[in-house]
């Protein structure tokens, strides 16, 4: 089955074409994969604030993340959505929120 992706950016989410949605749910996996003691993602929740900090949670747990995870994590999300239609600029960016589910 099909998994829903969403992506909001400062609060206002952005419209996701097929080809989008399931690039952002490769990556998510990819990144998951790369961190200890993660599984298969049933949901996610990624979320990046103002402040540069990254928060995972899969499937209703947390995910830890040590300075490098988080930056790496970061950039790539960022770098990432920024072609986007609706994202100006990784600058304009204050809050990111990707849902898996």
């Amino acid at each position: 089955m099909a998994k829903k992706v969403t992506l909001s950016i400062n609060n206002m989410p952005i419209n996701l074409d097929y080809f989008v949605s399931e690039y952002i749910e490769s990556v998510a996996g990819g990144i998951l994969g790369s961190l200890h003691d993660t599984g298969e993602i049933d949901t996610l929740e990624l979320a990046i604030d103002n402040e540069g900090q990254v928060s995972i949670t899969l499937n209703n747990s947390d995910v830890p993340l040590k300075y490098f995870p988080n930056d790496i994590i970061r950039s790539t999300v960022l770098g990432m959505v920024t072609p986007l239609k609706g994202v100006e600029s990784i600058e304009n960016v204050d809050t990111l929120e990707i849902t898996i589910s």
